[in-house]
């Protein structure tokens, strides 16, 4: 006895597998075996059925990327599927596919990891290239990253996991929101500052969603707003930070031996070094929590992140401080260690409450990442989430704490 199974061409929504016997003697039916095909990236599990007639089975058109055609033909002899084959030959084969399945999961973490890594250089030194240059150019990055990252909240608010409790804002809402929140650095960078511009945007959306057709509800108000807020007026302190505080850091060894092309000792302010401590501060303290979890963590922190632990939150905070401690010393600033170490506590916490902050809003909306923008890190939200709050906090020390109280 033979079966024939065979794999369909065409462009279709699924598979028709059809098991058709060719025997010419009489025999007693065999039992249902399973089958489990696993070619390349493809994997298909079915449970195949001797029937008088033919079996269809169905297979989702996920799992054929492209609708690449597949033709298979495969004859067995019937103690392949009869009682002639031992349990262990079945055993082995099962081993056998079980050790194929765990190969290709450790190759797709391996490509995973590798895709992360490099897309996370290319923006690290994108952004190093970005605040060097200060200025328009600084601000227009803020900018764009600024307006990806209020559509992406804007979607996750029409999300169902948070739709389903609350009235989100109308589309039309949503773009102006974050057309006004990508407006919003560049008009910190020309007039110096952002109060008036963010009472008068909330104005005009309180207006708009007044006006619109229908029954307005507050959750919409509410959500618009803090959008405003969170992806519109707390990243405008980084412009702040960076552009407006332009008193040379002549203390700077660095700034020394600047080319004067660039800008020579006068580029290098104390906007310019805070940024470079702050964020240099925040990318060890999140490298170091991922990897003091890893290897450490066994308390969890909060239900908000369950795979963030205390643990690791400690050898995070320990590396940030580091961080701004160790940059300190190089460019001179801040001179004193009770600012440094202040500073790089502050970093800290900001960047884990803006973390926890985006953590919470993914959870309700039931997803894992906040977009696709950057592949193999998800959205703009999931990079920049513990920049939002820190930015605000670290302009505050340098430009209102450290001089008020001479730190």
């Amino acid at each position: 006895m033979a079966f024939e199974v065979g794999i369909q061409r065409g462009n279709l929504t699924s598979l028709a597998i059809s098991i058709s016997p060719h025997c010419q003697c009489s025999q007693s039916p065999l039992p249902a075996k399973r089958l489990k095909l696993a070619p390349a990236k493809i994997k298909l599990q079915s449970r195949l059925i001797n029937a008088s007639s033919h079996g269809v089975f169905r297979v989702p058109k996920r799992i054929l990327p492209n609708h690449r055609v597949i033709m298979a033909v495969a004859r067995a002899e019937p103690d392949s599927f009869g009682e002639g084959r031992s349990k262990e030959e079945a055993d082995k084969g099962q081993y056998i596919l079980e050790k194929e399945d765990k190969h290709s999961e450790v190759q797709d973490k391996a490509s995973q990891l590798k895709k992360r890594v490099l897309f996370g250089l290319l923006i690290g030194i994108s952004v190093g290239g970005i605040v060097l240059a200060g200025g328009w150019v600084f601000t227009i990055g803020v900018a764009a990253a600024v307006f990806a990252g209020s559509r992406e909240y804007f979607e996750l608010v029409r999300s169902r996991g948070i739709a389903s409790g609350m009235t989100p804002p109308p589309r039309y809402v949503s773009r102006v929101c974050s057309v006004i929140c990508a407006l919003m650095p560049i008009w910190t960078l020309y007039f110096g500052h952002i109060d008036s511009s963010v009472t008068s945007a909330a104005f005009v959306v309180a207006i708009a969603l007044l006006v619109q057709r229908g029954n307005p509800r507050f959750a919409q108000l509410s959500s618009a707003m803090f959008g405003l807020f969170y992806c519109g007026y707390l990243p405008c302190f980084w412009v702040k930070l960076r552009c407006s505080l332009a008193v040379p850091a002549l203390n700077t060894e660095i700034g020394r031996f600047w080319p004067v092309l660039l800008g020579g000792q006068t580029h290098w302010t104390v906007g310019l070094v805070a940024t470079l401590i702050c964020v240099s501060s925040i990318i060890a303290a999140d490298t170091c929590a991922f990897i003091g979890g890893k290897a450490f963590g066994r308390t969890p922190l909060t239900n908000i992140s369950p795979k963030k632990t205390w643990e690791g939150a400690v050898i995070g905070l320990a590396g940030c401080v580091a961080t701004s401690f160790i940059l300190s010393k190089i460019f001179c600033w801040p001179k004193s260690l009770f600012s440094s170490v202040a500073f790089g506590f502050l970093n800290f916490f900001g960047s884990l409450f803006g973390d926890l902050i985006e953590s919470m809003i993914k959870r309700d909306a039931g997803v894992k990442d906040s977009g696709s923008l950057i592949p193999g890190h998800g959205g703009i939200l999931d990079r920049v989430d513990s920049y939002i709050f820190t930015g605000a906090l670290a302009y505050s020390f340098v430009g209102t704490f450290k001089p008020l109280f001479g730190v």
